[in-house]
């Protein structure tokens, strides 16, 4: 099911909406990302998609369908929580029977959608068990089970990766990929956590102050930004203005704001020369700060530490430069 969102505003008070004409179209199948920092309006977007809150102008369209005045439960979306929200009481398979039970099915079709999202999320040999018994990665399994046995059209996320250990949301997030692909939901997730946006989503939106600052996919997202607030917030940047003295060392002509992410930069070459004033060891990459007199810090990843105090140089190629036109 396509899901379109039509200029929709909302405040709560005086002053600047929390959501300030926002639009954009999910498509069928995919999983949209809605990702900025905290209190930026994405989660009163979410709500107003499920239907909790109510917008002040614009309009949502699930399909053809305005849905604007449609209580939640007649809009066939499901809610994912960062809280899990299952039933502690219950077992496993009790709480993923809870959705099509309440919506008045069969027992026989209550099984099949129950057993179902059980082997979709791989619950099946936990079907007996209560929460209580369930690991934190588990639990979020469940509330996802249950989500997919009542066969929503759209399936929303908030922030559900977000209690979770590191370890855990790794897991949990190849999983939820595998399930989405798996399953082809309509799904629209919500998060302030830039990587978990980058590896899940198919599209992504980057909202600042209630707006929306740029919509694309991943990649062109972290390596296209097409202002100074996604390029900060999707990630380490370098940025340097106009007569920065790293513009001239490394090669970098014409009067924007240009710009260039940590892992751009080459050592050796012709570029710019730089002494190292910390290194730090971050398993997979390490974290050089370089110094130059004159010049703001800059970071850059390299495969191995390299000892502060050393001078090297770097130089960073024409393609992996990102500029923004100045203001």
């Amino acid at each position: 099911m396509i899901v379109t969102l039509n200029h929709l505003t909302k405040s709560f008070g005086p002053g600047r909406p929390v959501v300030d004409g926002v639009s954009f179209r999910i498509e069928t199948g995919e999983i949209f990302g809605l990702v900025g920092p905290s209190g930026c309006g994405k989660t009163t977007l979410l709500r107003m998609v499920a239907g909790f809150v109510r917008p002040d102008a614009g309009d949502i369209l699930f399909g053809e369908r305005r849905v604007n005045d449609d209580p939640p439960q007649l809009r066939r979306a499901a809610m994912v929580f960062q809280n899990f929200a299952i039933w502690p009481h219950l077992t496993v398979y009790e709480n993923v029977a809870y959705g099509p039970r309440a919506r008045g099915l069969a027992p026989e079709a209550v099984e099949e959608r129950v057993q179902a999202a059980l082997r979709t999320t791989r619950l099946a040999d936990l079907a007996a068990r209560k929460p209580a018994q369930l690991s934190g990665g588990q639990q979020q399994r469940v509330a996802l089970a249950r989500a997919l046995a009542v066969e929503p059209d759209l399936v929303l996320f908030d922030e559900p990766l977000s209690s979770l250990d590191a370890r855990l949301r790794l897991e949990l997030r190849g999983e939820l990929r595998r399930i989405q692909q798996e399953s082809r939901l309509t799904s629209l997730y919500v998060t302030h956590d830039q990587e978990e946006a980058l590896s899940l989503c198919d599209r992504l939106a980057v909202m600042n102050a209630g707006r929306i600052e740029q919509i694309g996919r991943p990649e062109e997202i972290y390596r296209r930004p097409t202002t100074e607030f996604v390029a900060r917030f999707m990630g380490e940047i370098n940025l340097l203005p106009p007569g920065s003295p790293w513009r001239a060392a490394l090669g970098i002509t014409g009067g924007e704001l240009a710009a260039f992410r940590p892992e751009a930069a080459r050592l050796g070459g012709d570029g710019a020369t730089a002494v190292v004033r910390s290194s730090r060891f971050l398993g997979s990459k390490a974290e050089l700060e370089l110094s130059m007199d004159g010049a703001e810090p800059l970071k850059i990843w390299t495969v191995s530490p390299i000892e502060p105090g050393t001078t090297i140089r770097f130089q960073v190629a024409t393609g992996d430069l990102i500029r923004f036109p100045t203001t």
